[in-house]
């Protein structure tokens, strides 16, 4: 080997150190920027406290109103009562939900002018998105957890064990943060918070309406439930009853997501974390640079 190869291959390990050291610090201040960003977004909620009532106040009326009110004309004929039934489908909507608070939120960022004063600054376009979401995030945890509060308050109980309990939490927050993904995209196209807020209204109220959330499919016209049957809020409260070990009527039904809910739950949550997360940023690039 000749001085000159010999002098090479330090100089080609020095190179890759520092290459290495560059994508490590380039990670740290991606983790950095998401941080300050989830945090300022949660920062906001705290001095505005009424921005929570749309995670407390709604989940409490909805297992309020379907427990003392519509759920008396519910025929419900599997064991356990509706109440037992009834707390999963609350917890898929409110996971659902997180689209129209995501959506509103970031409308609100841009037609302020917020996005501008980001643009300025020496971070990613992903990071924003991604702080926004995981902040979103974190509310929809309150409204699960208040949920759960109120479940427990008229009578649900999980039958289930610990592990189960907590798997079917990280099934719902992750269909929570792929949601979260659909309303960035839905945000970004918005011309204003009323927009973003009409848009979400229109397909969150149908997604629940169509879903075994708050009735069984089971006594559903046949061409209907094949609808209610593939939707992901029925996955989702499917595979939170199923590991809760609450009443599950779908589970006779033949339909795949039925059949393997917690499966299906997983598949619909990582399609749309697939399909609009690279849109969401996009648009927001686009957005950007206007």
């Amino acid at each position: 080997m000749t001085a000159g190869c010999a002098g090479e291959i330090p100089a080609l390990g020095a190179g890759r150190a520092h290459q290495l050291r560059a994508r490590l610090r380039l990670a740290y201040w991606a983790v950095h920027d998401v941080w300050v960003l989830t945090r300022r977004t949660l920062a906001r909620v705290v001095t505005t406290p009424e921005q929570l009532v749309n995670v407390t106040l709604q989940p409490l009326i909805l297992v309020l109103l379907f427990s003392y009110v519509l759920g008396k004309a519910f025929i419900f004929p599997v064991r356990g009562g509706y109440r037992d039934y009834l707390i999963a489908g609350v917890i898929a909507v409110n996971m659902a939900g997180t689209a129209q608070g995501t959506a509103i939120g970031l409308a609100v960022d841009l037609s302020t002018g917020l996005v501008n004063r980001f643009r300025s600054l020496p971070m990613s376009r992903a990071t924003v998105l991604i702080g926004r979401t995981l902040a979103d995030l974190a509310l929809t945890l309150t409204a699960g957890i208040v949920t759960v509060v109120a479940g427990l308050a008229v009578g649900w109980r999980a039958h289930a064990t610990p592990s189960h309990v907590v798997l079917a939490g990280l099934v719902a927050l992750l269909f929570a943060y792929a949601c979260a993904w659909a309303g960035a995209c839905v945000g970004m196209l918005a011309r204003g918070a009323e927009a973003a807020q009409a848009v979400g209204m229109m397909v969150i109220t149908p997604l629940a309406l169509t879903s075994n959330a708050f009735i069984s499919v089971n006594q559903i016209t046949p061409w209907i439930r094949d609808i209610m049957v593939w939707n992901p809020v029925s996955a989702v409260a499917a595979a939170c009853r199923q590991l809760l070990g609450d009443p599950n009527p779908a589970a006779a039904i033949t339909a795949w997501p039925m059949q393997h809910p917690v499966l299906a739950s997983a598949l619909w949550s990582a399609a749309i974390l697939v399909l609009l997360g690279p849109i969401a940023v996009m648009l927001y690039q686009r957005r950007a640079q206007r």
